[in-house]
């Protein structure tokens, strides 16, 4: 399985593509948007800022979103997740428009949200599978979708409901980071990847 983490230029991307690899898995970081598609399941990571990410992948935003739209499995991490909607309050520029909906500031006295947050109304067997009911978060963003029925589960900051994951076929965004959400977080990458 060829797994591509599209790396739009910050932070440190090893916890995740760590717990990518395994056996039979062949795990890259592409930085050019149009080599980042050429792949069995494209990763989008959880760090960085709205604006420069989707600068970063201007050039090829349309291919990458019929290739999603056609079926590419894609797992938004964090920031990944806020890439598949259609804009940010966090800077401008256009996202790639798999989810109706904006990305918006946490409504919240404590900003940012770091550190662990429950999961609720769970709707998706990737958390059963995963036993994932906790997860660590460090955002101050969160997205707000036109259409509430492609949140596959929820979590609360400060009062602040927001969509913890969401999911359009075989396009899955998570706000909180997997990576760095101990056992069963790793389960739920995992859970994702044999779903491809």
């Amino acid at each position: 399985m060829r797994i591509t983490v599209f790396d739009y230029g910050a932070g440190n991307l090893h916890s995740l593509t760590k717990s990518l690899g395994g056996e039979g898995r062949d795990v890259t970081l592409v930085s050019n948007p149009q080599l980042a598609l050429d792949t069995d399941v494209l990763i989008l990571p959880g760090v960085g800022a709205f604006a420069p990410a989707v600068a970063a992948m201007a050039a090829a935003r349309d291919i990458m979103r019929s290739a999603l739209q056609a079926g590419l499995p894609c797992l938004g991490v964090c920031l990944g997740m806020q890439l598949l909607f259609e804009s940010s309050d966090e800077g401008d520029g256009e996202g790639l428009a798999i989810f109706g909906g904006r990305v918006e500031r946490l409504r919240a006295q404590h900003v940012p949200q770091i550190g662990w947050n429950d999961i609720e109304d769970v709707n998706d067997l990737l958390f059963a599978r995963s036993s994932l009911r906790t997860a660590y978060y460090a955002n101050s963003f969160v997205c707000r979708p036109t259409d509430p029925t492609v949140v596959t589960a929820w979590s609360t900051h400060d009062g602040d409901r927001f969509p913890a994951a969401v999911r359009a076929g075989n396009v899955v965004g998570v706000q909180f980071h997997p990576e760095k959400s101990s056992t069963p977080g790793v389960r739920f990458i995992e859970e994702f990847l044999q779903t491809c």
